[in-house]
Protein backbone atom coordinates (compact mmCIF):
# COMPACT_ATOMS: atom_id res chain seq x y z
CA UNK A 1 0.00 0.00 0.00
CA UNK A 2 1.20 3.52 -0.72
CA UNK A 3 0.11 4.50 2.80
CA UNK A 4 2.87 2.19 4.01
CA UNK A 5 5.30 4.06 1.76
CA UNK A 6 4.13 7.40 3.18
CA UNK A 7 4.53 6.17 6.74
CA UNK A 8 8.02 4.98 5.81
CA UNK A 9 8.89 8.54 4.75
CA UNK A 10 7.62 9.80 8.10
CA UNK A 11 9.71 7.21 9.93
CA UNK A 12 12.91 7.99 8.03
CA UNK A 13 15.68 10.14 9.47
CA UNK A 14 15.83 12.30 6.36
CA UNK A 15 13.71 15.07 4.85
CA UNK A 16 11.45 14.41 1.85
CA UNK A 17 10.26 17.32 -0.25
CA UNK A 18 6.71 16.83 -1.53
CA UNK A 19 5.69 19.05 -4.47
CA UNK A 20 2.09 19.88 -5.23
CA UNK A 21 0.42 18.18 -8.19
CA UNK A 22 -3.05 18.92 -9.51
CA UNK A 23 -3.65 16.92 -12.71
CA UNK A 24 -2.29 13.72 -14.32
CA UNK A 25 0.34 15.61 -16.31
CA UNK A 26 1.86 17.33 -13.28
CA UNK A 27 1.68 14.02 -11.39
CA UNK A 28 3.62 12.29 -14.18
CA UNK A 29 6.19 15.09 -14.26
CA UNK A 30 6.75 14.80 -10.50
CA UNK A 31 7.29 11.06 -10.78
CA UNK A 32 9.72 11.54 -13.67
CA UNK A 33 11.65 14.04 -11.58
CA UNK A 34 12.19 11.33 -8.97
CA UNK A 35 9.92 12.49 -6.15
CA UNK A 36 9.05 9.87 -3.55
CA UNK A 37 5.81 11.55 -2.49
CA UNK A 38 3.52 14.33 -3.73
CA UNK A 39 0.87 16.62 -2.30
CA UNK A 40 -2.63 17.68 -3.34
CA UNK A 41 -3.71 20.98 -1.80
CA UNK A 42 -7.19 22.33 -1.32
CA UNK A 43 -6.01 25.71 -2.61
CA UNK A 44 -4.89 24.13 -5.90
CA UNK A 45 -8.15 22.21 -6.35
CA UNK A 46 -10.20 25.30 -5.54
CA UNK A 47 -8.27 27.33 -8.12
CA UNK A 48 -8.14 24.71 -10.88
CA UNK A 49 -11.64 23.26 -10.50
CA UNK A 50 -13.59 26.34 -9.44
CA UNK A 51 -11.44 29.40 -10.04
CA UNK A 52 -11.97 30.34 -6.40
CA UNK A 53 -9.62 31.16 -3.47
CA UNK A 54 -8.88 28.84 -0.57
CA UNK A 55 -11.78 29.98 1.59
CA UNK A 56 -13.81 26.82 2.08
CA UNK A 57 -15.34 26.52 -1.38
CA UNK A 58 -13.96 23.02 -1.94
CA UNK A 59 -15.26 19.92 -0.16
CA UNK A 60 -13.40 16.69 0.46
CA UNK A 61 -15.49 14.90 -2.15
CA UNK A 62 -14.01 17.20 -4.80
CA UNK A 63 -10.48 16.56 -3.57
CA UNK A 64 -11.11 12.80 -3.59
CA UNK A 65 -12.53 13.05 -7.11
CA UNK A 66 -9.46 14.95 -8.27
CA UNK A 67 -7.21 12.34 -6.66
CA UNK A 68 -8.79 9.50 -8.64
CA UNK A 69 -7.40 10.95 -11.88
CA UNK A 70 -3.96 11.54 -10.35
CA UNK A 71 -3.36 8.09 -8.86
CA UNK A 72 -2.78 6.19 -12.15
CA UNK A 73 -0.14 8.72 -13.21
CA UNK A 74 1.69 8.42 -9.88
CA UNK A 75 2.64 4.78 -10.44
CA UNK A 76 2.60 3.92 -6.74
CA UNK A 77 4.14 7.16 -5.43
CA UNK A 78 2.14 8.14 -2.32
CA UNK A 79 -0.23 11.09 -2.43
CA UNK A 80 -0.78 13.22 0.68
CA UNK A 81 -3.99 15.23 0.43
CA UNK A 82 -5.38 18.27 2.19
CA UNK A 83 -8.49 17.44 4.21
CA UNK A 84 -9.03 20.94 5.62
CA UNK A 85 -11.05 20.58 8.84
CA UNK A 86 -12.58 17.22 7.93
CA UNK A 87 -15.65 19.18 6.77
CA UNK A 88 -17.60 18.88 9.98
CA UNK A 89 -17.57 16.85 13.18
CA UNK A 90 -15.84 13.49 13.82
CA UNK A 91 -18.54 11.66 11.86
CA UNK A 92 -17.87 13.80 8.79
CA UNK A 93 -14.11 13.51 9.21
CA UNK A 94 -14.40 9.71 9.07
CA UNK A 95 -16.57 9.95 5.95
CA UNK A 96 -13.93 12.17 4.37
CA UNK A 97 -11.18 9.71 5.31
CA UNK A 98 -13.09 6.79 3.79
CA UNK A 99 -13.63 8.75 0.56
CA UNK A 100 -9.92 9.56 0.41
CA UNK A 101 -8.96 5.93 0.97
CA UNK A 102 -11.33 4.78 -1.79
CA UNK A 103 -9.73 7.32 -4.13
CA UNK A 104 -6.28 5.86 -3.50
CA UNK A 105 -4.94 8.68 -1.34
CA UNK A 106 -2.18 7.53 1.03
CA UNK A 107 -2.57 10.07 3.80
CA UNK A 108 -4.26 13.31 4.78
CA UNK A 109 -3.63 16.31 6.94
CA UNK A 110 -6.44 17.55 9.13
CA UNK A 111 -6.43 21.01 10.69
CA UNK A 112 -8.01 22.52 13.76
CA UNK A 113 -9.42 25.71 12.27
CA UNK A 114 -13.08 26.60 12.50
CA UNK A 115 -15.19 25.56 9.52
CA UNK A 116 -15.19 27.06 6.92
CA UNK A 117 -11.43 27.48 7.16
CA UNK A 118 -9.15 30.17 5.78
CA UNK A 119 -5.92 29.74 3.86
CA UNK A 120 -3.20 29.05 6.42
CA UNK A 121 -1.32 32.26 5.67
CA UNK A 122 -4.26 34.66 6.03
CA UNK A 123 -4.90 36.75 9.11
CA UNK A 124 -8.00 36.20 11.17
CA UNK A 125 -7.78 32.43 11.51
CA UNK A 126 -9.63 30.87 14.42
CA UNK A 127 -9.14 27.43 15.91
CA UNK A 128 -11.73 25.12 17.42
CA UNK A 129 -11.60 23.67 20.88
CA UNK A 130 -8.62 21.31 21.07
CA UNK A 131 -10.82 18.51 22.38
CA UNK A 132 -13.04 18.60 19.30
CA UNK A 133 -10.00 18.58 17.00
CA UNK A 134 -8.55 15.64 18.91
CA UNK A 135 -11.88 13.79 18.66
CA UNK A 136 -11.75 14.02 14.85
CA UNK A 137 -8.23 12.62 14.86
CA UNK A 138 -9.19 9.80 17.20
CA UNK A 139 -12.19 8.90 15.05
CA UNK A 140 -10.06 8.80 11.91
CA UNK A 141 -7.36 6.73 13.60
CA UNK A 142 -9.98 4.23 14.77
CA UNK A 143 -12.02 3.93 11.57
CA UNK A 144 -9.57 4.67 8.74
CA UNK A 145 -6.30 3.25 10.14
CA UNK A 146 -4.96 2.48 6.67
CA UNK A 147 -4.54 6.23 5.98
CA UNK A 148 -1.47 8.04 7.29
CA UNK A 149 -2.83 10.81 9.52
CA UNK A 150 -1.08 14.16 9.93
CA UNK A 151 -2.56 16.55 12.47
CA UNK A 152 -2.18 20.20 11.56
CA UNK A 153 -2.66 23.02 14.03
CA UNK A 154 -3.06 26.69 13.13
CA UNK A 155 -2.80 27.83 16.74
CA UNK A 156 0.62 29.46 16.40
CA UNK A 157 -0.52 32.69 14.72
CA UNK A 158 -3.13 33.56 17.33
CA UNK A 159 -2.05 31.68 20.45
CA UNK A 160 1.70 31.19 20.27
CA UNK A 161 4.13 28.33 20.57
CA UNK A 162 3.02 27.00 23.97
CA UNK A 163 -0.53 26.38 22.75
CA UNK A 164 0.82 24.89 19.54
CA UNK A 165 2.93 22.41 21.52
CA UNK A 166 -0.01 21.55 23.78
CA UNK A 167 -2.24 20.82 20.81
CA UNK A 168 0.39 18.77 18.99
CA UNK A 169 0.87 16.62 22.07
CA UNK A 170 -2.87 16.09 22.39
CA UNK A 171 -3.23 15.18 18.72
CA UNK A 172 -0.42 12.63 18.89
CA UNK A 173 -2.11 11.06 21.90
CA UNK A 174 -5.31 10.90 19.84
CA UNK A 175 -3.59 8.83 17.15
CA UNK A 176 -1.87 11.16 14.68
CA UNK A 177 1.15 9.73 12.85
CA UNK A 178 2.78 13.17 12.60
CA UNK A 179 2.14 16.83 13.38
CA UNK A 180 2.02 19.85 11.10
CA UNK A 181 2.53 23.05 13.13
CA UNK A 182 1.52 25.66 10.56
CA UNK A 183 3.49 28.88 10.86
CA UNK A 184 6.26 27.41 13.01
CA UNK A 185 9.31 27.83 10.80
CA UNK A 186 12.19 29.30 12.79
CA UNK A 187 14.85 26.89 13.97
CA UNK A 188 14.51 27.94 17.63
CA UNK A 189 10.77 27.25 17.67
CA UNK A 190 11.19 23.93 15.85
CA UNK A 191 13.86 22.89 18.35
CA UNK A 192 11.51 23.63 21.25
CA UNK A 193 8.67 21.73 19.58
CA UNK A 194 10.94 18.77 18.91
CA UNK A 195 12.04 18.67 22.55
CA UNK A 196 8.41 18.56 23.66
CA UNK A 197 7.58 15.83 21.10
CA UNK A 198 10.62 13.54 20.93
CA UNK A 199 10.30 10.94 18.21
CA UNK A 200 7.23 12.54 16.62
CA UNK A 201 7.63 13.29 12.88
CA UNK A 202 6.90 16.86 11.84
CA UNK A 203 5.68 18.35 8.58
CA UNK A 204 6.37 21.93 7.50
CA UNK A 205 4.91 24.07 4.75
CA UNK A 206 7.10 25.90 2.23
CA UNK A 207 4.37 27.73 0.37
CA UNK A 208 4.74 30.94 -1.62
CA UNK A 209 1.54 32.08 0.07
CA UNK A 210 3.54 32.65 3.24
CA UNK A 211 5.83 35.29 1.75
CA UNK A 212 9.43 35.53 2.92
CA UNK A 213 9.96 32.89 5.57
CA UNK A 214 13.10 31.19 6.89
CA UNK A 215 14.47 28.54 4.51
CA UNK A 216 16.27 26.05 6.72
CA UNK A 217 18.63 23.43 5.39
CA UNK A 218 17.49 19.83 5.15
CA UNK A 219 20.16 18.91 7.69
CA UNK A 220 18.77 21.37 10.25
CA UNK A 221 15.19 20.27 9.55
CA UNK A 222 16.06 16.59 9.93
CA UNK A 223 17.82 17.29 13.21
CA UNK A 224 14.64 18.74 14.73
CA UNK A 225 12.36 15.95 13.54
CA UNK A 226 10.99 17.40 10.30
CA UNK A 227 10.36 14.60 7.82
CA UNK A 228 8.17 16.18 5.12
CA UNK A 229 8.42 19.61 3.50
CA UNK A 230 5.38 20.54 1.42
CA UNK A 231 5.57 22.74 -1.67
CA UNK A 232 1.81 22.84 -2.37
CA UNK A 233 1.49 25.48 -5.11
CA UNK A 234 4.99 25.94 -6.56
CA UNK A 235 4.26 24.05 -9.78
CA UNK A 236 0.83 25.65 -10.13
CA UNK A 237 2.29 29.15 -9.86
CA UNK A 238 5.02 28.30 -12.34
CA UNK A 239 2.46 26.94 -14.80
CA UNK A 240 0.23 30.00 -14.41
CA UNK A 241 3.22 32.30 -15.01
CA UNK A 242 4.19 30.39 -18.16
CA UNK A 243 0.61 30.39 -19.45
CA UNK A 244 0.27 34.13 -18.86
CA UNK A 245 3.43 34.77 -20.92
CA UNK A 246 2.14 32.61 -23.78
CA UNK A 247 -1.25 34.33 -23.86
CA UNK A 248 0.34 37.78 -23.80
CA UNK A 249 2.79 36.83 -26.57
CA UNK A 250 -0.02 35.55 -28.80
CA UNK A 251 -2.12 38.66 -28.11
CA UNK A 252 0.71 41.08 -28.81
CA UNK A 253 2.77 39.28 -31.48
CA UNK A 254 0.46 36.63 -32.92
CA UNK A 255 2.86 33.87 -31.91
CA UNK A 256 3.99 31.95 -28.83
CA UNK A 257 7.45 31.47 -30.32
CA UNK A 258 9.31 33.80 -27.90
CA UNK A 259 8.14 31.78 -24.86
CA UNK A 260 9.98 28.65 -23.74
CA UNK A 261 7.64 25.64 -23.93
CA UNK A 262 7.79 21.85 -23.70
CA UNK A 263 8.34 20.29 -27.11
CA UNK A 264 5.29 18.58 -28.60
CA UNK A 265 7.00 15.14 -28.83
CA UNK A 266 7.91 15.38 -25.14
CA UNK A 267 4.31 16.20 -24.30
CA UNK A 268 2.87 13.31 -26.30
CA UNK A 269 5.39 10.97 -24.66
CA UNK A 270 4.33 12.24 -21.25
CA UNK A 271 0.67 11.43 -21.89
CA UNK A 272 1.45 8.02 -23.43
CA UNK A 273 0.48 8.64 -27.05
CA UNK A 274 2.76 5.95 -28.52
CA UNK A 275 1.49 3.31 -26.09
CA UNK A 276 -2.12 4.24 -26.89
CA UNK A 277 -1.51 3.99 -30.63
CA UNK A 278 0.16 0.60 -30.21
CA UNK A 279 -2.85 -0.66 -28.28
CA UNK A 280 -5.18 0.77 -30.90
CA UNK A 281 -3.27 -1.00 -33.69
CA UNK A 282 -3.19 -4.31 -31.84
CA UNK A 283 -6.91 -4.66 -31.21
CA UNK A 284 -8.72 -2.75 -33.96
CA UNK A 285 -8.86 -4.70 -37.27
CA UNK A 286 -7.35 -2.91 -40.23
CA UNK A 287 -5.21 -0.54 -38.19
Amino acid sequence: MTATALRALLAAKTVTHMPGVYDPVTAALAVRAGHRGVHLSGAAVSAIALGRPDLGYVHGTQIAERATILIPALDGVPLLADADTGYGNPLHAVWTGLAYARAGISGLHLEDQVNPKRCGHLAGKEVVDAGLAAAKISALADHVPHLALIARTDAYAGHGLAETIKRCQLYVEAGADAVFPEGVDTLDDLVELHRALPGVPMVVNRSEAGGDRPVLSDADLAEVGVRLVLHPVAALLAAMRAASLVYRSIAEDGSAAPVDRMAWPDFTALVGQDEALDLDARYIPGR
